[in-house]
């Protein structure tokens, strides 16, 4: 049996939203073109905070990724504008493809003048690859297909040898810089939270976080693992209905309801102890441990955990292959590869575990095969010797429950 393609997976997860945009916005594109509301801003992950339903997303994000796609899709947004390349021939990113096949046009590389010849809340009207706003059109670029993101993709691949080259060079950069840190847990800051001897989930708002939370709510009932949000993932934890116990990161892309929730709140610093998040944490009235380090927040989120005794280590939404940590846009992320080897047996990563199983029983099935078996039952005992018995009784108990029943209202 032939396992699905992550093509065919990426459409079936974006089908619902695929047919919702057809519904809201099938008739807001014309024969001149498609047209919403400008929102503009150079960090996507910002901009998606703000985005409506039929507005068009103006960015500046060389290769886009896909985890930014998929939050721009779930906005339902009109059309995008990019700034930048969304595909430079670095690498195969999949951002672009993922807009296309939800329906999303996707104008590009339109140069950094847009910025400053629209603002925010401007009425734009894309038509093919050029932006027009009222009678000028403002910005050109070029408009990706199908066809034209394939091609790109295609000349992409070839540059993963060099980014392969670059990454082996940035790891053994990182070994320099960090060994005590990884091989003696040197810098490793304390904190309250009680985590020897238990599991520790640690969630990252990356790839098929919401799914794979979802799967695990079994397990974290059964083990109530400490619950660790990685910037964003502390929201990821509050929307699936948990409170985070600890946050770890930045603070650049967590709100602010997720700070002020009561976890224990873990800054990550560059290494010279420079923490910009920290003011954030402090005018919100809350304290906060630094961890100096030149890994990524999600790293030293396991570096933490690992360091202060947990037992089992289980990752949601980390970056864990190549392409993804390049998605990142980090050359330091090959210090993600050397913590997955620090940590070593106690990783279990998640990533995926919604694909893995799903039940073939819905609820709805054993609904009907409980009400199927209480209508065979039923009708045997009306039908047997027993029922002329059991039918009194039954009337019996019936009548007091409504004299009991109707006595509460009297």
């Amino acid at each position: 049996m032939n396992e699905p393609s992550p093509t065919t997976d990426r459409r079936a997860r974006l089908a619902p939203l695929l047919a919702r945009r057809v519904r809201v916005f099938g008739r807001g594109r014309g024969a001149d073109g498609v047209t919403g509301t400008a929102r503009l801003d150079r960090r996507t992950k910002n901009l998606t905070k703000r985005l409506q339903p039929g507005d068009v997303a103006v960015i500046d994000h060389v290769d886009l990724d896909r985890v930014s796609a998929e939050a721009l899709v779930s906005c339902q947004v009109a059309a995008v504008v990019n700034v930048a390349p969304s595909i430079s021939g670095r690498y195969p990113n999949l951002g672009p493809q993922i807009l296309v096949e939800a329906g999303i046009p996707l104008v590009d590389d339109v140069g950094p003048e847009v910025f400053t010849k629209l603002a925010e809340g401007d009425r734009v009207v894309l038509d093919g690859g050029a932006v027009r706003c009222g009678e000028e059109t403002v910005a050109k670029g070029t408009e990706q297909t199908a066809a034209t993101v394939e091609d790109a993709l295609t000349e992409a691949k070839a540059g993963l040898a060099h980014q392969l080259e670059a990454f082996v060079a940035n790891t053994m950069e990182y070994v320099k810089r960090e060994r005590d840190l990884l091989i003696d847990g040197v810098g490793v800051p304390d904190v309250q939270t009680k985590i020897s001897g238990r599991h520790a989930l640690i969630v990252v708002r990356g790839y098929h976080y919401r799914e794979d939370i979802a799967a695990l709510r079994p397990y974290i009932r059964e083990y109530r693992p400490v619950l660790i949000g990685v910037d964003g993932g502390a929201d990821a934890l509050l929307e699936a209905g948990y409170r985070p116990d600890m946050i770890v990161g930045d603070m650049d892309s967590v709100s602010d309801q997720a700070l002020t929730c009561g976890a224990e709140i873990v800054v990550h610093a560059y290494r010279d102890g420079r923490a910009p998040g920290l003011q954030r944490v402090h005018d919100l009235g809350r304290e906060a441990v630094t961890f100096p380090a030149t890994a990524t927040s999600e790293d030293i989120a396991m570096l933490l955990a690992d360091d202060k005794g947990a037992t089992l280590i289980v990752a949601v939404g980390t970056h864990a292959n190549m392409v993804e940590f390049l998605d990142k846009g980090r050359a330091g992320m090959a210090s993600t590869f050397l913590t997955r080897l620090r940590v070593g047996s106690k990783l279990v990563d998640a990533k995926g575990v919604s694909r893995l199983y799903r039940s073939r029983i819905s609820t709805w099935q054993l609904l009907f095969l409980v009400i199927g078996a209480f209508v065979a039952m039923s009708t045997a005992v009306s039908m047997s010797p027993a029922g002329d018995v059991i039918r009194p009784l039954l009337a019996d108990r019936w009548h007091a429950f409504l004299f009991w029943l109707t006595g509460l209202f009297s």
